[in-house]
Order: structure tokens, then sequence, then C-alpha cells
């Protein structure tokens, strides 16, 4: 399998290339900062420079051509303020499913957030969350109304760098929880792995089931 990853050099992703080529799947990752190349290269992913908030359809179409699936995993960040919430987390999903229906790309996984929602509410204490939420909410609605896309949602809970264990709960709405970036990485490479999650929106914190049977009940479940 071929997998192209927008925000390549994020954490999950990072994880999420290592697991894909360390059994034989072939990966790319689109990043922004050329710097960022080695780190890419050391997990046997191949870099592919391009910045999502300046470019075209056409060109990031160019780079889709022969993937199998695309993943969602940019963000603008902690610290960026509210339009890069709308030009990375909305527009640049956006673009990356514009761009995959143009390369004919069907398979589409969105990392998204748990509370994403396009008519989230202002939060005076914090306004630049609730725009990332309204973001993310905007940008999973998009992608959800595209019959071209089989695509799927993975909404995780409060992202930690502890050391993964395997295990997480899967629902629909698992309620807040935290989750290691390594358990998104693996629950990822399980809906990469399972047709039936085509068309699934799903929240993923930790929990006490091995990621393929957590998978496997929510999906029967949804």
């Amino acid at each position: 399998m071929r997998v192209v990853i927008a925000g390549g050099h994020g954490k999950i992703a990072l994880i999420l290339e290592r697991l894909l080529t360390e059994r034989g799947d072939t990966v790319a990752g689109i990043i922004r900062n050329p710097a960022h190349a080695a780190d890419l290269e050391a997990t046997g992913a191949e870099p592919v420079v391009l910045d999502l908030e300046h470019t075209t359809v056409d060109d990031v179409a160019r780079r889709l051509f022969g993937a199998d699936a695309v993943v969602f995993a940019a963000g603008a960040g902690p610290g960026s303020g509210a339009a890069r919430k709308e030009t990375v987390d909305r527009n640049a999903a956006i673009l990356l499913a514009d761009a995959a229906e143009a390369a004919n790309v069907s398979r589409y996984v969105m990392i998204s957030a748990m509370g994403a929602n396009a008519e989230a509410p202002d939060d005076p204490d914090n306004p630049v969350f609730s725009a990332y939420l309204r973001a993310k909410g905007a940008a999973d609605d998009d992608i959800r109304a595209r019959d071209a896309l089989a695509w799927t949602i993975v909404r995780p809970g409060r992202l930690t760098d502890d050391p993964g264990t395997g295990r997480v709960q899967v629902a629909a709405h698992t309620g807040r929880g935290p989750i290691p970036r390594a358990d998104v990485a693996a629950v990822l490479l399980a809906v990469l792995d399972t047709p039936a999650a085509v068309g699934k929106t799903f929240e993923v914190i930790s929990g006490e089931d091995p990621v393929d049977a957590a998978l496997a009940g929510a999906l029967a479940a949804l």
C-alpha cells in the first residue's frame, strides 16, 4: 500500500510513517519545512516539500497519483491564531480532499478532534480553541459530504506523549479522556486496513481493549 500523509512531520504522523514502512508499505509525507526531511527519512518515509497553505489542487494531486490512501494529519499547532486554524485545519484538509478526488485516490483518513463542530460557540476564555473546533468540524462536514471519498474520521481525546499501551476505547462518543499519540497512530494503521471503517466517524481514548478488537467492536455498533 502507498500512503501519503499531509502534515508528515507531526508527532502522530512520524509514528504512523514508521509503522507503515516497517511492515513494507510505501509512505510519503507532505511537509512545509525542508529542514524536517531528515526526520521523515529516518522513519523510511519519502519527504514531499509542499506548503498546503500556499499551493493548488493540481500541485497536491500530482503528489498523490498512484497512492492507495491519504491521511490528513496536519494542524496549525499550539501557539497559532484563529486565522491559521481556518487555513490549515479547515482549508488544507478540504484542499487535500479535492486533490485526492482529482488524483482518483478514494481512501481518506482524517485526524479530527473530540468536540469538533462547525457551530461550536465562542468560548470567551479560549476563543482560539473555539475557532479550532469550528475549523475541524467544518472540514469533517465537507469530507463526509463527498460521495467520491471512502472516508474515515478519527477524533482522539487529549493527546499525550506517554508510551503507547496498545489498548483503547473506540465509540461514537467515548467521553473525555487522554490517549498517547502512539496509540492514535496504531488506530490509524488499523483503520487503513479495515474496509468496515469507511464512512464512520468515531472517538478514541485510552481503554482496556486491544486496538483491533476495540475498533471492530465499535464499528459493529456504529
